[in-house]
């Protein structure tokens, strides 16, 4: 009896330990379960808005003249006088440089004298020719004499034309040692000065650029070619000059010009664009970010850039939802420029994006949305294609 007792207190007291490591096991999967669920991940979000947004290209272009017109002389001679200081603007036909003229001015006198002299033979000629045809008609003048009488007119006639082209040569040559501008345009630097011998056609007197218009030539991917023509048949085309590092030296313009073959090379069609250039802003060699203005999206889809994010299948956003969880959404990116992101798919407006604090996430995860910005009230109305 005794022994039947013990085992029962055995068991008894088996039983309430196993209990007791029952209830501190169930305490500490409850203490791991708590432990387990992370806190929502603090980040910031913006709402996708829907607005008017500008299709543009962004490219690198550089500042042409619109005519570069090398001054040399004609002719061969001292240089007398430069009459423009170099560096300024001048006016198509402004006298520039003069050659010494003596020369060419007593080439002239003797030139004329020699076409006074034979107009002079030639009416004696001509007398002559006149008198031996009537002689000959009686039948006094044999006619070999009229014969000779007739050839000595018509070489004199031909020796006067030929003085009467001297002339006007020396004219000519004359007239060329005053240079006087071809075109309105600003000087560059002078090559020669006074009391240097010119050489004709040799020596490059100044060079002068045509800057009121201007040009600015730039190169985009061809894939744009398409959209370009397809805009440009409906109206003008709005360019825009930004002069490097200097964001207040703009400038505005047309496009003027679609080369005709595509840089098999670089994959790119070069473009030019004309701007009136009044103020000067855009100088001739320059490089200037240039802004090509094709179109406007009337409802675009917009969110900040930072809310793209790029995966192995391509963009995506975290989208917040009602319950605070994040969902990882696949969209298309059609543009993007200052800080503002277009999106094509994947994205309706007013649906919430995670702008800032991406790493943290996974799919499902609950975030706790700490500030919320809106792309419309901080991005201008413009966006460009990619």
């Amino acid at each position: 009896m005794k022994t039947k007792a013990w085992l029962m207190a055995g068991v008894t007291a088996l039983v309430a330990a196993s209990a007791a490591l029952m209830g501190c096991s169930e305490k500490s999967n409850a203490k791991g379960s708590a432990k387990k669920a992370p806190p929502p991940v603090p980040v910031l979000a913006a709402n996708a808005v829907e607005r008017p947004m500008a299709v543009q290209v962004r490219a690198i272009g550089n500042v042409e003249a619109l005519s570069t017109v090398s001054v040399r002389s004609q002719v061969d001679g001292p240089l007398l006088a430069a009459h423009f200081r170099e560096g300024k603007d001048v006016k198509k036909g402004d006298l520039l440089f003069t050659i010494d003229p003596r020369p060419f001015t007593e080439s002239l006198k003797q030139a004329e004298a020699n076409l006074a002299r034979d107009k002079a033979q030639l009416e004696n000629a001509r007398l002559e020719n006149q008198r031996y045809e009537e002689l000959g008609k009686k039948g006094v003048a044999s006619p070999q004499d009229a014969d000779k009488a007739r050839a000595t007119f018509a070489a004199l006639r031909a020796t006067v034309q030929a003085d009467e082209a001297a002339v006007s040569n020396m004219k000519l040559l004359l007239g060329y040692t005053e240079i006087r501008s071809p075109l309105d345009g600003r000087t560059g630097g002078l090559s020669k000065h006074a009391g240097n011998v010119i050489k004709a056609k040799d020596d490059e007197l100044v060079v002068i650029n045509q800057v009121q218009p201007i040009y600015v030539t730039f190169s985009v991917p061809e894939h744009y070619l398409p959209d370009i023509k397809r805009y440009l048949a409906v109206g003008s085309l709005a360019v825009e000059a930004i002069v490097a590092n200097h964001d207040e030296l703009k400038a505005l313009g047309q496009l003027s010009f679609i080369n005709n073959t595509v840089d098999v090379a670089t994959g790119t069609i070069q473009l030019k664009a004309t701007f009136p250039n009044t103020d000067c802003t855009l100088w001739p060699g320059q490089f200037v970010n240039v802004r090509l203005d094709m179109t406007t999206t009337p409802r675009a889809i917009v969110v900040p850039s930072q809310a793209v994010q790029t995966g192995q299948k391509g963009e995506f956003v975290y989208v917040v939802k009602a319950d605070r969880t994040v969902e990882m959404r696949p969209v298309v990116l059609a543009s993007s420029r200052d800080g503002m992101a277009v999106i094509e798919q994947g994205l309706r407006a007013g649906e919430m994006v995670v702008t800032d604090g991406h790493l943290r996430l996974v799919p499902g995860m609950k975030v706790d949305v700490k500030t919320s910005i809106s792309p419309a009230a901080t991005a201008p109305a413009e966006a460009k294609a990619p």
